[in-house]
């Protein structure tokens, strides 16, 4: 679907002056929540790696917006050490985790690395763009 929609947006920029989808995601968004995040994209993120639509936004993001992530993965992969280091990174680059929990995984496993719960996400974007506001209104 990601893929179908980035080719459709390649087909309808013709110039210079035409919108770059991911710039102009960037500029519209107000906050960055990745729900999940996966192995996958977090080693993305953290070595800088663009080659999609999420990844391209995340590198052109607006550092003076918050940008939250909520890691997902088996556990096995959750306590490899490299993942992290990598989570870490992102921290370091100013993004916000919101950690994952311990409960059954969809592979069936019971331990740590389950999405966070998504009363705790929205009450941590809430929180997020409260803090926003009041400091904008200062």
């Amino acid at each position: 679907m990601l893929f179908a929609a980035s080719l459709d947006i390649l087909l309808l920029w013709k110039g210079r002056s035409d919108p770059v989808l991911h710039i102009e995601l960037r500029r519209w968004a107000d906050l960055m929540l990745v729900a999940p995040l996966d192995a996958n994209t977090l080693a993305k993120l953290a070595n800088g790696i663009c080659d999609n639509l999420l990844t391209c936004v995340i590198r052109a993001w607006d550092m003076r917006k918050p940008l939250l992530f909520c890691p997902a993965m088996n556990t096995a992969m959750w306590e490899h050490p490299i993942t992290a280091q990598q989570v870490e990174q992102l921290k370091n680059f100013g993004y916000k985790e919101i950690p994952c929990v311990v409960k059954k995984l969809v592979c069936g496993d019971e331990g740590r690395g389950a999405m966070a719960e998504v009363w705790t996400i929205v009450e941590s974007v809430k929180s997020i763009l409260e803090e926003r506001d009041m400091s904008m209104q200062s």
